[in-house]
């Protein structure tokens, strides 16, 4: 797949999964933007890195708390002025929180879902908004959500990011149908667990042999296999998978 001068812009995009969207893109000649959220050590880490790997576009790196509506649109504004357009755009930022029903109290329940979907759904939803307005007048581009198995399967120990990552996935069905006039083309990838720094603790744990077991290759997914995924569905020629969900989760859980 080639992405030789395309502007693509990842939310998230300079740890785990979101740092092997972002360097797969840059490795097929993309110029992209990655936006995060604290770590400004580990961001410009990153970008140096991608640099080195394509050094042919001035990459760029823009801080921001994409829960926050205002710095949503602002942020997106910074980046498609920096890079002179947008043509993809990958939502992977996101969060999750423990907070099983029978382990809060009510205070802490309301707290974790509101800034749980304020990072998980309304925020790519403001983004996919400014997007797609942007999208409309330069006539198409790709919309990548990264949501999760947990969307299918639940999450008992963290109800609030099932539930927002089965709203992403609603979210990008819904605008598949209604940008599909314009050229734009919204898919949507959902991993199980994937080997980054979030899911080191859990996999050298005791419950590492039991997760790795869920899929029949014994193993969780490496995030360069979700990046193929987001690469796919950004691609040309696949204009007709828009609507669609690739689940990266090694057959641990099938629908």
């Amino acid at each position: 797949m080639n992405f030789r001068e395309k502007k693509v812009i990842v939310t998230g995009g300079t740890r785990g999964i979101g740092y092997a969207i972002s360097t797969a893109f840059a490795q097929r000649g993309a110029q992209v933007a990655m936006v995060f959220r604290t770590d400004r050590n580990k961001a410009e880490q990153t970008l140096l890195e991608i640099r080195e790997i394509n050094p042919e576009y001035e990459h760029l790196i823009f801080q921001a708390d994409l829960s926050d509506p205002g710095a949503t649109a602002l942020t997106f504004d910074r980046c498609v002025s920096a890079l002179g357009g947008v043509d993809i755009v990958v939502n992977n930022a996101g969060i999750g929180i423990n907070h099983s029903v029978d382990s809060v109290c009510y205070e802490d329940w309301q707290d974790i879902w509101q800034k749980t979907l304020a990072c998980n759904l309304l925020g790519p939803a403001n983004l996919c908004f400014c997007a797609s307005k942007h999208m409309i007048a330069e006539g198409g581009g790709r919309i990548v959500n990264i949501a999760s198995r947990g969307a299918y399967r639940g999450e008992p120990e963290k109800p609030a990011y099932g539930a927002s990552k089965a709203g992403l996935i609603s979210l990008g069905q819904s605008l598949a149908v209604s940008l599909a006039p314009y050229k734009i083309f919204v898919g949507t990838v959902a991993p199980g667990f994937v080997e980054t720094d979030l899911s080191a603790d859990l996999m050298a744990s005791e419950k590492g042999a039991g997760v790795r077991a869920q899929s029949p290759l014994g193993r969780i997914a490496l995030p360069e296999e979700v990046a193929h995924a987001v690469l796919f569905l950004a691609s040309e020629g696949a204009e007709f998978s828009t609507g669609t969900v690739i689940d990266v989760n090694g057959a641990s859980y099938l629908r």
